[in-house]
């Protein structure tokens, strides 16, 4: 294999693909990028058995053929090229010379013949999504995924797309967060959900956000084009959990509330929490909310004035699970829904539905 292209080109593709190339494996040859060339393109590709990125660029190619270079070290080396171009020549052995004006490498590679297949996904209606929608839709949702592996389908975002409509879901156990948007999807009801990891490289590897997702799903698999870039990635399998019966039908307290000013309170009123079993207590009265927290470092109070309807109420909550709620909204105001001390609770856009988020509250 030989091949003559852009350096700087090479190693933010290559960058980009070291994402997904196992760091430490069983199988050395996923510890590294493979380097197909053929015709006028070179393809790289990371695949970590979970997760595969491949990417297309254009090159001189004066031989054709294939290696597999470690992902960590053939990086290093192309970010601190000297030149414009590089050279990349592999022989029989898989010895690897890599070129660029007076810098020169020689490192050993490794057959091409090792590196797994990626998945081929097949079948499905295709659906397209704007990428700056989907990946606003990832942001206010991942934060919300599972860490605990006793239930691992909950690690990653479940996916509803119906005719019209996308809903991302994700919940951890003590919180929950949906978002919701129209979409031009007329094609068959589907659900699956998606490994945070892979919705992570999603949003990295969407540049352009004029441009658009073209997502198909298989049975186990599921791949994203983006750009030059496809990923495919595995699905999670499991029962996933009957989210809508854990949000409240009905609601004794509600309160309209700005959105910054709460932020604000919450983050004040958390400075002094030093673990995260300690609250902040809330206190709902007639046109006004009383945050405190009480800790071994002191008190801190604070309050914010509200539109408060229905009965009065004091509830606590996770700080840290309030405000990355609270920042996921993307309204100048929220409504926030109680029901009691030991209920969730939920926070909602003022009008439609877009988003909806909740929070279990801690005992005070």
């Amino acid at each position: 294999m030989k091949i003559i292209c852009d350096s700087a080109k090479l190693s933010k593709m290559c960058m980009n693909v070291q994402r997904t190339v196992s760091a430490k494996s069983t199988i050395p040859a996923i510890e590294g990028i493979l380097i197909d060339a053929l015709g006028d393109n070179v393809r790289l590709t990371g695949y970590d058995l979970e997760v595969g990125t491949e990417t297309y660029l254009a090159a001189e190619v004066e031989e054709n053929g294939s290696v597999i270079l470690n992902a960590k070290n053939l990086c290093d080396i192309l970010r601190l090229l000297p030149e414009d171009t590089v050279s990349i020549e592999s022989d029989e052995r898989n010895i690897c010379k890599i070129r660029s004006g007076e810098t020169q490498y020689s490192i050993i590679g490794a057959s091409s013949e090792d590196y797994p297949d990626l998945p081929n996904v097949t079948g499905g209606f295709p659906i397209v999504i704007n990428q700056a929608l989907l990946k606003d839709m990832i942001r206010k949702t991942i934060f919300s995924v599972s860490s605990s592996e006793r239930n691992p389908v909950h690690s990653g975002v479940k996916f509803e797309i119906t005719d019209g409509r996308i809903v991302l879901v994700a919940v951890d156990g003590a919180r929950l967060a949906i978002r919701r948007e129209e979409i031009d999807y007329s094609g068959e009801d589907v659900s699956f959900v998606v490994p945070a990891k892979t919705l992570s490289e999603i949003v990295k590897l969407g540049e352009d956000d004029e441009g658009s997702y073209a997502i198909s799903v298989g049975k186990r698999h599921i791949s994203f084009e983006v750009g030059e870039y496809r990923i495919i990635s595995r699905l999670l399998e499991g029962n996933f959990i009957d989210y809508k019966a854990a949000i409240p039908l009905s609601a004794t307290t509600t309160v309209i509330a700005d959105t910054r000013r709460m932020i604000e309170c919450v983050e004040r009123t958390a400075l002094i929490i030093t673990d995260r079993s300690s609250p902040v207590r809330c206190t709902v009265e007639p046109e006004m909310i009383r945050f405190s927290s009480i800790t071994t470092i002191g008190t801190a109070n604070d309050k914010m004035f509200a539109e408060v309807r229905g009965e009065e109420l004091e509830i606590g909550f996770n700080s840290k699970f309030m405000l990355d709620a609270l920042r996921a909204c993307e309204t100048d105001e929220i409504k926030m829904e109680f029901n009691s001390a030991n209920q969730p609770i939920l926070i909602l856009p003022t009008e439609g539905e877009k988003f909806l988020f909740l929070v279990l509250p801690v005992r005070i």
